[in-house]
């Protein structure tokens, strides 16, 4: 007993020595600003300590009272990679809801479910990876190739749909306290990075000036000043002969200089190895420290850093840079609320209950039905009715989780598959019949084919073909892709295509459904099926999705945010940079699939389309107004799109550019004025230099559900509006 009380008085005199430290410990004095509350731990800390900061997964220092951090983590399309949590739509299907109020909406969600299993990891002690607040998402760069496998997780092909879904991630994500921030956000990978995979970490991207800021550049300049973002990742690749996290234009000129970018910037995890192994730039990992750190690169996701001993004592970098990279990064973690008393912020008392609630399901089931794009129905064949007598659901997709979760994913205990999705739509009197049929892409070895049989008989086949997470994807993640997550060829997999022909012969109705997080090139399939749907990789609700969609709960109105090719033939080198001939502004070639393209259960009608003047001056607008009528018998949502095309410009230009878009929900046969005001920054192009430029001369306005296009009137999209404005 005389021991024990002994060490009881010995452990409270620790306490209350350590409480008196603490009190003199300004950066743990919540009501100081942050940036005395940084330097005040900075100047605390030992040259050791700090290094040790700058690393992802940043040690404790107990000394201090400050606790281990690991900045890594992930919120793609949920929180990924923690366990349980609401798995929502890939990001490349959320950019095609066109919808960026669902997206503000999406990133609160999952801001809120982040400390929701944050708060319950602290009460364990549990900081590791995949534990924390500082969430590397999202992913805007430009969708400019269909093989990239991590296209998928992006927002597509344009760049002003692309900043406008990102910023609204972001904001959602943050949140909007005065003080703390929900969550933090990252956009990467700056600032051009879209494959090859297999060539990341070597690779030298080569963009003309103009090509940077009129297409690469936009979404992140977007996040930064919109968005107010908190972290920048760089990327693998060189760009014009600079590693992405060492250069100095990008990052110091562009990001800190010009856009005035006041957070964190993290290396794309274990890149600055790259640059003496992959890109040798310097010869040594102490040279790739302080090449990184003298650059601007706050953290290093990685194991280099610490070479920043041998760094300084090499005279590569200094302390005085140590310091100022440390006021760039430490401020994340205060903003946080990391250092302040449990109960400091409101979202210290998010429970457990938020993760997954009910609420939160039922967003990811409505946002996974917005992604949908119809892109045929011939003779109405959809909806199906709920009664009709029997329906066969087959193909490989149909019950493949894989298809749902695509990459970066949480886990739930209630995924829903197509086929699941279905059975849980029809009448009790329904028969549903179900066949695997193909595999996802190899030939069956089994030759006898028993399931094209099994569609006679039955009212509708549903076929579920497409790629999943397995063939496209990341580097070492796709262990079906032959070529390290891209994809060489962009056509569904051959054997899919002999199903699909077999299916055809035996089915009276064929619906085929179409999973996949990036352009398909799919001709053949247009031919063969009666309607044709893409669902992209939908998410835990996504069965149920896609039976409210196919069964007319939910009216289509998804649409494309990439172009779709005919073939791969039809596609520049992979591995060029320029944008001749890629996306929609640049293509030559007819696509099979314009971006911006889907149809409705429902035709909408566009008049009257009226400009409150013809001409335009610098600090002056144009407002533009039309009408949009629900023509049907159903309530639906259109998407409405702006495009402008310039016509007189003194260099080369996009052939149309998306300027504007909003969702309108129309009851049916409702009608509605709409309005965009057309401003001088929209009708600015981008010189040889990368300087927007305002030119005089005549534009053309563009408005309606899809591009202003032939190939989209032949699909059957609606009739476009066209205007004229001069530029004086």
């Amino acid at each position: 007993m005389k021991s024990f009380c002994s060490a009881l008085i010995l452990f409270i005199f620790a306490l209350r020595i350590n409480a008196q430290i603490n009190e003199n410990f300004q950066f743990l004095d919540p009501n100081l600003p942050i940036s005395e509350r940084v330097d005040d731990l900075i100047h605390r800390m030992t040259i050791e300590e700090k290094i040790g900061q700058l690393s992802y997964n940043s040690p404790a220092i107990e000394r201090l009272g400050v606790p281990e951090y690991n900045w890594w983590n992930e919120s793609l399309h949920g929180v990924a990679r923690a366990g349980r949590a609401t798995v929502f739509p890939q990001a490349i299907g959320l950019a095609a809801t066109f919808d960026t109020e669902l997206i503000e909406e999406i990133g609160s969600v999952i801001a809120t479910e982040a400390r929701a299993k944050f708060n319950e990891f602290s009460k364990k002690g549990m900081r590791g990876q995949y534990q924390g607040l500082t969430f590397w998402s999202p992913n805007v760069n430009i969708f400019r190739d269909p093989r990239w496998g991590r296209g998928q997780e992006t927002y597509g092909e344009d760049p002003f749909l692309t900043s406008k879904i990102g910023v609204a991630y972001v904001k959602g994500l943050q949140g909007n306290h005065p003080k703390y921030l929900k969550a933090a956000g990252m956009a990467k990978h700056y600032a051009v990075h879209n494959g090859p995979e297999g060539l990341r970490h070597e690779f030298d991207a080569k963009v003309s000036q103009k090509d940077l800021w009129e297409t690469y550049l936009p979404a992140f300049e977007a996040m930064v000043k919109e968005g107010k973002v908190e972290g920048i990742m760089g990327a693998y690749n060189r760009v014009n002969g600079y590693p992405c996290s060492a250069h100095p234009y990008l990052m110091g000129e562009v990001l800190r200089k010009q856009w005035g970018f006041k957070g964190y910037f993290v290396s794309d995890c274990w890149a600055i190895v790259d640059f003496y192994q992959g890109h040798k730039v310097v010869e040594t990992a102490a040279e790739a420290a302080a090449m990184a750190l003298n650059a601007g690169c706050n953290l290093n996701c990685g194991s280099t850093y610490p070479e920043l001993v041998k760094s300084l004592d090499q005279g590569l970098t200094t302390e005085k840079e140590i310091d100022r990279n440390l006021r760039e990064l430490l401020p994340t973690r205060f903003k946080l609320g990391l250092f302040d008393p449990t109960g400091s912020n409101p979202f210290d008392t998010i429970s457990s209950l938020a993760i997954r609630h009910p609420n939160h399901v039922a967003l990811a089931r409505a946002a996974a039905a917005k992604s949908i794009v119809l892109l045929k129905n011939q003779m109405n064949t959809l909806p199906i009715s709920k009664e009709v007598n029997a329906v066969y659901v087959v193909g490989p997709t149909a019950t493949h989780a894989q298809a749902l979760l695509a990459n970066y994913y949480g886990v739930s205990e209630d995924l829903k598959t197509i086929l699941e999705g279905v059975v849980g739509k029809v009448s009790a009197g329904t028969s549903v019949t179900y066949s695997q049929g193909a595999l996802l892409d190899e030939e069956n070895r089994n030759p006898m084919d028993w399931f094209s049989g099994e569609a006679n008989g039955t009212d509708v086949t549903i076929a579920c073909v497409g790629i999943s997470q397995l063939i496209e994807g990341e580097e070492g993640e796709s262990i079906a892709s032959k070529h390290k997550g891209d994809r060489e060829e962009i056509g569904l997999p051959e054997n899919q295509i002999e199903f699909l022909r077999k299916m055809r012969k035996t089915s009276k109705k064929l619906v085929v459904v179409v999973t996949g997080g990036s352009a398909i090139a799919m001709p053949e399939v247009y031919d063969l099926a009666d309607a044709l749907v893409f669902v992209w990789y939908p998410g835990e609700q996504g069965g149920n999705a896609v039976a409210d969609v196919l069964f007319g709960d939910v009216v289509p109105s998804g649409r494309l945010p990439v172009t779709v090719p005919y073939r791969t033939e039809d596609l520049p080198p992979y591995e060029d940079y320029r944008l001749t001939n890629r996306t929609y502004r640049y293509m030559t070639k007819e696509p099979l699939f314009p971006f911006g393209f889907g149809l409705s259960y429902v035709p909408f009608l566009y008049e009257n389309l009226q400009l409150d003047k013809k001409a335009i001056r610098k600090n002056e607008n144009i407002k533009a107004t039309f009408t949009v009528q629900n023509k049907g018998d159903q309530d639906a949502e259109e998407v409405v799109q702006l495009y402008i095309k310039d016509v007189e410009a003194s260099v080369v230009v996009p052939h149309l550019s998306l300027k504007d878009f909003q969702r309108v929900h129309l009851k049916a046969g409702e009608k509605k004025e709409v309005s965009f005001m057309i401003t001088p920054e929209m009708l600015k192009l981008v010189n040889e230099k990368g300087e927007k430029v305002l030119e005089k001369g005549i534009f053309k306005l563009f408005v309606g559900g899809n591009q202003p296009d032939e190939r989209s009137a032949l699909l059957g999209a609606a009739k476009v509006l066209e205007a004229e404005v001069i530029v004086k």
